[in-house]
C-alpha cells in the first residue's frame, strides 16, 4: 500500500513540476502576445497538396496611427526606400516553417508593419509563390544565391547542418542586395521576435559596420584550434583588440561601410586559409569573429536570447538567460516546430507554436 502511495506521490510532484514550467512560459510569453484575429487556412485546388507548403494565411497587420505614412509604391521603389525597416533572412524549404513563425512574430510586435521590406536569400527557385500566398501583404524581394559561389571554399565542420551553403549566404549580402540598400538586419530563420522590431533597426552603428550581441564571458579560446593559437600569423588577427563572442544570427549592418572595406573578401581569406591549415571547427561563425571580434557595437543582449535549440544529441531543454527577452533563438540542434511535432518539445517551444503557421 504504501508503495502504491510514493508511486502516487511521485507522479503527482513530476506533473506538478511540469505544469509550473508551462505556467512560466505564459507569464514570461503573456506581456508580448497582442490579440490578432486568426490566420485563415490557404485554399488549394491541389487535391493532395504537399505537406511541405501546407500552411495558414496569415493576417494582415497594419500600421498604427502613430507610423509616419509610407506612401504605397512598386516593389522596386521601396526595396531603396531608407525610410523603411530593411530586414534579410535565408529561405529554405528545409527551414521554411521557422522563417515563417520569425516572419509572423516580427509582423505582430511591430507597431508599423507596413514599414517592412523583407530581403530573403535563397537557393532555391519556387518558393516566391508559396510566400506571397501565405504572407498576402508582405513586401519583398528573394535574391538566388548559387551554392557554387562557396561550394569549395566551405570546410567540414562539427555538424553536417553547418556546412550547407546557404549559411555562408550572409558573407555576399552586400553583394546580394542591391547597391541602394544601405543598412539591413540580418536574422536567422529559427528566431522569434516578441518585441518591435524597429528598435533594433534604430540602433546606432556610428563609425563601425557592425551591431550584434556580444557574450564577453564565454571561453574565446574554444571558437579556434590549438594550431590557430600556437601560430602568431594567425593569431595576430586580434593584436591590439579585446574579441568577445557574438552570435551572427542577429546583427545589424552597414552594408555601405561593408563594400567600401570589402568585408566579403577578408571573410573569403580565411575561409580558404582554414581549408589549408583547420584553424576552426564551426562553419560560417569563426571567419566572422575573425574579421568583426573586437570592432563592433555591442548591442543589448536581450536582442539574441541564444541556445535554445540546445543539445541534439542529449535532448536537453535550456532556459533563457536572466534579463529582458525581445528576441528568442533556438540556435542548437534541436528546432521547435521539429520538437513539437515529435511530440518531445521543450517548454519554450510552446512559445514559439503560437507563431506556427503550418498545419
Amino acid at each position: 500500500m504504501f508503495k502504491c502511495i510514493e508511486e502516487k506521490m511521485t507522479w503527482f510532484i513530476e506533473i506538478s513540476s511540469f505544469m509550473i514550467t508551462i505556467s512560466i512560459v505564459i507569464i514570461l510569453a503573456y506581456p508580448f502576445l497582442p490579440s490578432y484575429p486568426p490566420a485563415e487556412a490557404i485554399k488549394s485546388s491541389d487535391s493532395n497538396p504537399d505537406p511541405l507548403f501546407n500552411y495558414k494565411q496569415s493576417p494582415n497587420f497594419k500600421n498604427s496611427p502613430k507610423c509616419s505614412i509610407i506612401p504605397t509604391s512598386s516593389i522596386s521603389t521601396k526595396i531603396c526606400n531608407p525610410s523603411l525597416v530593411h530586414i534579410s533572412m535565408t529561405l529554405d524549404i528545409k527551414f521554411l516553417r521557422g522563417s515563417v513563425a520569425a516572419i509572423h512574430s516580427i509582423h505582430q510586435h511591430c507597431h508599423c508593419p507596413e514599414n517592412l521590406f523583407f530581403h530573403f536569400i535563397s537557393s532555391d527557385t519556387n518558393l516566391e509563390p508559396h510566400l506571397e500566398k501565405i504572407f498576402p501583404f508582405l513586401a519583398f524581394k528573394i535574391y538566388y544565391f548559387s551554392p557554387g559561389i562557396v561550394q569549395n571554399k566551405i570546410s567540414s565542420s562539427i555538424r553536417q547542418a553547418l556546412e550547407h551553403p546557404l549559411n555562408y549566404a550572409r558573407n555576399y549580402l552586400a553583394d546580394l542586395l542591391e547597391p541602394c540598400v544601405e543598412r539591413v538586419i540580418y536574422l536567422d530563420s529559427d528566431i522569434i521576435v516578441v518585441d518591435d522590431i524597429s528598435n533594433l533597426w534604430r540602433i546606432s552603428l556610428g563609425s563601425t559596420t557592425l551591431g550584434s550581441p556580444e557574450y564577453c564571458h564565454a571561453n574565446f579560446t574554444n571558437y579556434f584550434t590549438p594550431k590557430f593559437w600556437s601560430h602568431k600569423k594567425f593569431s595576430r588577427a586580434f593584436h591590439g583588440q579585446r574579441p568577445c563572442y557574438f552570435n551572427t544570427g542577429v546583427m545589424v549592418i552597414d552594408l555601405t561601410k561593408w563594400r567600401k572595406y570589402r568585408y566579403t573578401r577578408k571573410l573569403e581569406r580565411w575561409m580558404k586559409i582554414q581549408r589549408v591549415h583547420r584553424i576552426y571547427e564551426l562553419g560560417s561563425l569563426p571567419p566572422f569573429l575573425l574579421v568583426f571580434a573586437g570592432k563592433i557595437v555591442p548591442i543589448d543582449q536581450r536582442w539574441n536570447q541564444h541556445g535554445l535549440g540546445g543539445d541534439n544529441l542529449s535532448g536537453s531543454c535550456r532556459n533563457i538567460h536572466a534579463g529582458p527577452v525581445s528576441l528568442l533563438h533556438w540556435s542548437g540542434g534541436g528546432k521547435p516546430w521539429l520538437r513539437l511535432d515529435s511530440g518531445n518539445s521543450c517548454p519554450l517551444d510552446e512559445l514559439w507554436a503560437r507563431y506556427d503557421l503550418h498545419g
